[in-house]
């Protein structure tokens, strides 16, 4: 069953700041070919609203007829002109309505006021943090990119959106559905560049993940992936194991399946052939290993069936 976010935005909103909460649920949707997550957008009162940059959208409904399982609270710009009765009311009504509240950017200076971050650890854009911590002291405010505490969810800002849709995936779906959204988002293309987890800085494992993707086609043992980076193999999979919740060689086979799926998808070489750049020795070796990964044979993936 998928996630059902329910964003609501003002006047002024950013643009960056939706893009980057919902376009790494929708990678993952993607990723996963499956729908994990549905978001609607919604305003106040269901009508037309204008972003900072001038981009008209019109909201898929009023935030009182939504619920779901997670309000976005997402003002950005001029916030302070929101913070009305009649605004903090409308959000506190739909509060009652979604299992867990989200504040982006300026959104927790909105959920502070409605009282819904009291006894919460909670951050907010880094220019009003000060004010913030002021105006609401039975809020503990951090300077954190984001924040999650329970089920409030807060952020610092447009870039920071993506760090906690990131980490919302990988609490949801794993570290390697959140490593996979990572690249598809943010590198550029290349077969041999493969992004980690923004959340994982274990340098150890970056350099097996490296290792493991310059050589897909023809793949090492383990033990020789941990000679390559200066290490032994039970210590690279203790790392592993920890860093990304799977073994050293499921991690390398998902790297294997994945730059497979890339290829039958975005390709039109034979099956074979990807199997040889994928270093299967034969297309029936690769199938069933795709199809256990997967849930498909790559030829069912490449037609959509």
């Amino acid at each position: 069953m998928s996630r059902q976010y329910n964003i609501l935005i003002f006047d002024g909103y950013s643009n960056h700041c939706l893009a980057n909460m919902v376009e790494p649920l929708r990678a993952a949707n993607t990723l996963a070919r499956q729908s994990l997550y549905a978001w609607r957008f919604c305003s106040i009162d269901g009508g037309l609203v204008e972003s900072s940059s001038g981009l008209a959208v019109t909201p898929n409904g009023a935030l009182a007829d939504q619920r779901g399982d997670v309000l976005v609270v997402m003002p950005s710009y001029g916030y302070l002109k929101l913070d009305t009765r009649d605004t903090i009311r409308a959000v506190l009504s739909a509060a009652g309505r979604h299992t867990q509240l989200a504040g982006l950017d300026t959104g927790s200076w909105l959920l502070a006021r409605a009282g819904l971050l009291n006894d919460h650890r909670a951050t907010i854009h880094w220019d009003e943090l000060a004010r913030f911590e002021e105006t609401f002291p039975a809020v503990n405010a951090v300077q954190e990119r984001y924040v999650i505490d329970g089920n409030r969810l807060t952020c610092s800002g447009a870039m920071a959106a993506f760090d906690l849709a990131s980490a919302l995936i990988r609490r949801d779906h794993g570290p390697l559905l959140s490593m996979e959204v990572a690249h598809l988002l943010m590198s550029r293309g290349g077969a041999d560049h493969y992004a980690l987890p923004l959340k994982s800085e274990d340098s150890l494992v970056n350099r097996a993940l490296t290792v493991m993707q310059v050589n897909l086609e023809t793949p090492l043992p383990i033990k020789e992936v941990a000679r390559k980076i200066g290490c032994s193999q039970k210590r690279i999979e203790l790392r592993i194991q920890a860093e990304l919740k799977t073994t050293p060689q499921a991690l390398y086979r998902r790297l294997r399946l994945n730059l497979a799926r890339k290829l039958a998808e975005e390709t039109e070489q034979s099956i074979a052939e990807i199997a040889g750049r994928c270093g299967y020795e034969n297309a029936s070796a690769m199938t069933r290993a795709f199809k256990a990964e997967f849930g498909q044979t790559p030829t069912a993936f490449r037609s959509g069936s």
